[in-house]
């Protein structure tokens, strides 16, 4: 295999952080009675799906193209679930006002058209698509917490944030893994790869422990009001 022990410990703990994340989310939408929270939980799920296809990928040192593939199709669902479930929690916010759906156009316009940068391989283009996704997802769930802050904690939002700047390093990991290392692949380079794969673990770990700490919050208040 072409991971090292520690690479795989740092793969497998992101993966289950994203997935105790939902479940907590899922907990913490039916504590405090919104379903849409809930939902919001529930659409975490087809990235976890994804992540577990990226390790069957590495499972088979990287010989199997279509499990990487398969993971990128997974992953755009996964980015239109939390986009459409982060649309379904600002329906409910009050004073509702366009600037969520503004908002979503400005992902859009700021992120490049689709139509301009797509190439001939077509999971390029899913892959590309499925950014622009996310990116819309984020802004939507920024307008989100700015409307009512305590509703998701600032460490969770920041948490999804945090995933961008995973995607940028890990870019720039591949860049000199394969152009100034002289490595087939940034898999081939287990330092570089492991050191990128860590910021995921460590957004993922922001999302579920600011999930917590709303949790515990809102049991706090609860047993004030006791």
């Amino acid at each position: 295999m072409l991971l090292s022990f520690p690479n795989w410990i740092i793969h497998i703990f992101s993966s289950l952080e994203w997935l105790v994340a939902a479940l907590l989310l899922v907990r913490y939408g039916r504590l405090i009675g919104r379903k849409s929270v809930t939902v919001f939980g529930f659409s975490m799920l087809p990235h976890w799906a994804g992540s577990l296809s990226v390790l069957a990928y590495h499972m088979t040192t990287d010989s199997v193209p279509f499990l990487l593939d398969l993971s990128e199709i997974i992953n755009l669902f996964g980015s239109i679930s939390l986009l459409l479930a982060t649309l379904n929690i600002l329906k409910e916010t009050e004073k509702a006002s366009p600037a969520g759906f503004m908002a979503l156009i400005g992902a859009i316009m700021i992120s490049g058209k689709p139509q301009s940068w797509l190439g001939e391989d077509i999971f390029d283009a899913i892959l590309q698509l499925s950014s622009v996704v996310y990116i819309s997802f984020l802004i939507l769930l920024l307008v989100v917490w700015r409307r009512n802050r305590t509703l998701f904690s600032g460490l969770t939002v920041g948490g999804f944030w945090f995933v961008l700047v995973f995607i940028s390093v890990t870019v720039f990991c591949m860049y000199l893994a394969t152009e100034v290392r002289g490595y087939p692949t940034l898999s081939h380079d287990d330092l570089l790869h492991g050191s990128a794969e860590s910021l995921l673990s460590i957004s993922n770990l922001m999302i579920a422990l600011g999930v917590q700490r709303s949790i515990r919050n809102h049991q706090h208040k609860a047993a004030e009001r006791k």
